[in-house]
């Protein structure tokens, strides 16, 4: 039987008398789109910040590729092979394309103190930006300042900086927001390709992308995992029904 990449057990953050997540437990397999789903603030944005290490959680523990990665940074973590997109971007705006992806290089190499000048005479970490760049489509933008960019692109390359971190897997929280209908049909057959290369948990509000992408869907309301299951067995599940999918289908 095939390990799981990302192993989470029993995950707990609270702020005050506020259970952000509680008793979270769930796998990551490879080769697998595993999204999360659930309401606004259902802790969705908080139990990725646990898995890569920007939050420290109050019990339990996140294994990652056969290791317990739970007392990590978020820079340990990424260099193992956590590679992750966020909510709102985290692209530097007034650098080009191509340079927010050689600084993705960088980081993973840890050479991110080193000046910015000899970083782009660096024709291995350009090499690896352009490669990048291309599997996402934007290798006609990579001289293109960050800032100028559409809403769409800018995700696109969300991704691309993530590649340049050679990741095993993929943490995307919403990567279709504020993508119109284009643009998400466009990222969804982009992220399905990508499962190939590294598996995705996905936090996404995007129903259908959801829907077309996961291979398994777990549901989070209120901090805690009310249902796992593939996408016929979420949407009729009378539990999720009530709690989410209704709500959003009456919405």
């Amino acid at each position: 039987m095939t390990d799981p990449l990302l192993k989470l057990s029993h995950l707990n953050k609270s702020f005050g008398a506020l259970k952000a997540t509680d008793d979270v437990s769930l796998t990551l397999m490879p080769g697998e789109i595993h999204a999360l789903i659930g309401p606004n603030g259902a802790g969705k944005s908080t139990l990725i910040k646990q898995i890569a290490g920007g939050l420290r959680s109050d019990s339990g523990t996140v294994e990652f590729a056969g290791r317990d990665v739970t007392a990590l940074g978020t820079v340990p973590r990424a260099r193992a092979g956590l590679g992750r997109t966020f909510q709102i971007s985290s692209l530097a705006m007034e650098y080009t394309v191509l340079q927010n992806t050689v600084l993705g290089a960088l980081g993973h190499d840890g050479g991110v103190m080193r000046f910015f000048r000899p970083v782009m005479k660096d024709r291995r970490l350009v090499d690896r930006g352009m490669a990048a760049l291309e599997r996402v489509g934007l290798t006609d933008q990579a001289a293109k300042r960050t800032a100028d960019l559409s809403h769409g692109q800018r995700r696109l390359l969300e991704v691309a900086v993530a590649l340049t971190l050679e990741p095993k897997v993929f943490l995307m929280d919403e990567p279709m927001a504020g993508l119109g209908a284009s643009g998400s049909k466009r990222l969804t057959g982009f992220l399905d390709a990508l499962r190939v290369q590294a598996p995705i948990l996905l936090v996404e509000h995007d129903m259908d992308a959801v829907f077309a992408l996961a291979d398994r869907i777990s549901v989070l309301v209120y901090g805690r995992v009310i249902a796992t299951g593939t996408a016929d067995e979420i949407k009729r599940d009378p539990t999720v029904r009530e709690a989410y999918l209704g709500a959003e289908d009456a919405a």
